[in-house]
C-alpha cells in the first residue's frame, strides 16, 4: 500500500481547499481496511473515511491523522434482476449509470450528486424528491475491531442528512440497492432533466460542496439567506452564491477559513433577521478556531 505523507486534502475535496493530513492512504481490499482501522484504534490514531470529498470542510491547518480513501474491490458494481450492489467507493453518478444501462428506474435523483455511494449512506443523501433511504435494502459495513455485519434499511435509522453512521464509527463498504424495471428511454429524459435543472439553478462553475445548510423545518435555507440580504455576500475568495443563496462557493482561491467565516457570517445574519437557526450539511474537519 502506498502512504502519503502531510497529503494536502485540498487535492481530496470538491471545495478544494484543506490542510495537509498526517498520513493520506487508500485501501483496496476488506483486510487493509481492517487492518489499518483495528491499528489506528489500538494506537488512539484518529482516522477519517472520506468518499470524494464532496460533503467536507477541511480546516487550512490540516487534519492531525490519517485519511483512508476506498478504492480497489469498494469501487465495484453489479446488477441481478433489480438489485444493484455497489461496492462504497462507487460514484452515485456510477451506479445510477449502471441503473440506467439496465432500464432501473428509482435512482435518477442521485445521478448528479457528487459523491460516492458509501457518502451517500451516511447523510441520507437525497435531491429533487428522492433519498437514499427510499431505495436501501441494506449495507455491509465494518466495526472498529475489524467486524464485518449487515444492516437492514430499518436498522441505519435514516432521516433528514442524518443515519446511524453520524453516530457510530462503523464504515459501509458495500451497498445493497432495491430499484424497479422502467424504460430506459424515459429514465434517460429524467436524468437529462434533473441535469439541467441543475445546471441552470445551481453554481457548478466554482467549486463547493453542494447545499451548504440543511433545508430547516418550514423553510427554504437559500430564501432566507436571500432575505437576510447575503447574495453575493463574501470574505476572501469566498461567497454566497448569486445563482443559489444556499451555495457557498470558493471563487477566487478561497481559504478553508475564508468559507467558514461566510457560513458563520450566514448563520449569524439569518438568525438575526428571521430568528431562525441554520444547520450546516458540511462537516467540518480540523480546527477552525
Amino acid at each position: 500500500m502506498k502512504i502519503y505523507e502531510n497529503e494536502p486534502l485540498l487535492r481530496h475535496t470538491t471545495f478544494r481547499v484543506g490542510g495537509p493530513a498526517w498520513r493520506y492512504m487508500r485501501a483496496e481490499t476488506k483486510e487493509e481496511l481492517a487492518n489499518l482501522v483495528t491499528t489506528f484504534c489500538e494506537n488512539n490514531k484518529e482516522y477519517l473515511i472520506i468518499g470524494n470529498g464532496s460533503n467536507l470542510l477541511v480546516s487550512d491547518k490540516g487534519f492531525d491523522g490519517a485519511v483512508i480513501s476506498l478504492d480497489g474491490e469498494f469501487k465495484s458494481v453489479s446488477v441481478d434482476d433489480n438489485i444493484i450492489t455497489a461496492g462504497a467507493g462507487m460514484l452515485l453518478s456510477q451506479v445510477a449509470a449502471k441503473a440506467l444501462e439496465n432500464s432501473l428506474t428509482g435512482m435518477e435523483f442521485a445521478a448528479g450528486i457528487p459523491g460516492t455511494i458509501g457518502g451517500a449512506m451516511v447523510m441520507n443523501a437525497g435531491a429533487y424528491g428522492g433519498e437514499m433511504k427510499d431505495i436501501v435494502v441494506s449495507v455491509t459495513a465494518m466495526d472498529e475491531n475489524g467486524h464485518f455485519f449487515s444492516l437492514s434499511n430499518e436498522e441505519m435509522c435514516l432521516g433528514y442528512r442524518t443515519s446511524i453512521f453520524k453516530f457510530k464509527r462503523y464504515v459501509i463498504t458495500e451497498v445493497k440497492l432495491k430499484l424497479s424495471p422502467g424504460d430506459g428511454d424515459q429514465i434517460k429524459a429524467y436524468m437529462d432533466d434533473l441535469s439541467q435543472r441543475r445546471r441552470e439553478k445551481q453554481p457548478l462553475e466554482y467549486p463547493s460542496a453542494g447545499s451548504t445548510f440543511k433545508r430547516p423545518e418550514g423553510h427554504f435555507a437559500g430564501k432566507l439567506i436571500e432575505d437576510a440580504g447575503l447574495k453575493g455576500f463574501s470574505i476572501g475568495g469566498a461567497c454566497v452564491s448569486d445563482k443559489h443563496c444556499g451555495f457557498v462557493v470558493n471563487k477566487n482561491e478561497a481559504t478553508a477559513d475564508d468559507i467558514y467565516q461566510v457560513i458563520r457570517s450566514v448563520q449569524k445574519k439569518v438568525k438575526e433577521s428571521s430568528g431562525v437557526s441554520l444547520e450546516t450539511e458540511v462537516i467540518m474537519i480540523g480546527d477552525f478556531e
